[in-house]
């Protein structure tokens, strides 16, 4: 009988550590950090920081988003204010790349950031920088730019696939609508992480954001740009009551300054 109940012990401590392995190495290394509303820190392999969307002083940024002055690599989803944020001012601080559709980087030119540091592009479009590719998708949403009391052509919205340096690979949607082309992405890119937004008003509630995902079948889902603000009121609990089996175990909830990997 002690020989049955060691063996059970040790079956049972085994499977924890398999268990807690297969967790750890679920991003193979990447580091992703949410900051609240659309905005993330995810830090490669490597060590390169790469930034979307930093709007460090959003309602929900974790005290910690104070404290970011510098990046590799910025990727700005479209021109709303709750989405360029802090770029220009990190930009400028740390010579971080900034990538983002074209008419937003004339914006940023203006703001003062140079040239140099300014990777304007559009949908499909594919760049390295430090050994990270990054392809620009499409999005459903607006892009105005808020200049004073005008508002600016800001281009169109896009998303974002972001593949590190060991293949693991990123889809940040950006803010959307749903659309029957996701699909697209799953085929061309097939994304290990989906971070997805799911507040509904301005983009997809959690039956869409739902949709999206059986589109793009990714390994593991963020939920991202929900109770930034009341009207934002999505959840993850109800995104996963419109979820197959499959995929309710694949949604990370991620708390304002939590980080996965």
């Amino acid at each position: 009988m002690k020989e049955v109940i060691l063996l059970t012990i040790f079956l049972f401590a085994a499977g924890l550590a398999v268990s807690a392995e297969k967790k750890q190495q679920r991003f193979k290394g990447v580091e992703v950090t949410w900051l609240g509303h659309a905005a993330f820190l995810l830090k490669s392999p490597n060590g390169k920081v790469v930034l979307i969307d930093p709007w460090l002083d959003n309602p929900k940024a974790p005290e910690s988003a104070k404290n970011i002055t510098s990046a590799d690599i910025i990727l700005l989803t479209h021109g709303h204010f709750d989405h360029v944020g802090s770029a220009p001012a990190i930009a400028k601080n740390s010579k971080a790349k900034v990538v983002c559709i074209f008419e937003v980087s004339r914006y940023l030119a203006k703001q003062g950031v140079p040239e140099e540091q300014i990777i304007g592009m559009n949908y499909s479009g594919t760049v390295e920088v430090d050994g990270i590719k990054v392809t620009m998708v499409p999005a459903v949403h607006s892009s105005g730019i808020s200049d004073g009391n005008n508002i600016i052509e800001g281009g169109n919205p896009a998303g974002y696939v972001i593949e590190f340096e060991n293949g693991f690979k990123v889809y940040h949607t950006g803010d959307t609508g749903l659309f029957g082309d996701m699909e697209w992405i799953r085929k061309l890119y097939a994304p290990d992480l989906m971070l997805v937004c799911i507040g509904g008003h301005f983009t997809m509630g959690p039956r869409e954001a739902a949709e999206a995902i059986k589109l793009v079948a990714p390994k593991y889902v963020i939920p991202m740009h929900y109770g930034t603000f009341p009207i934002l009121a999505g959840t993850p609990a109800e995104l996963k009551k419109h979820l197959p089996a499959k995929f309710k175990n694949s949604v990370v909830e991620l708390n304002p300054g939590e980080t996965a990997n």
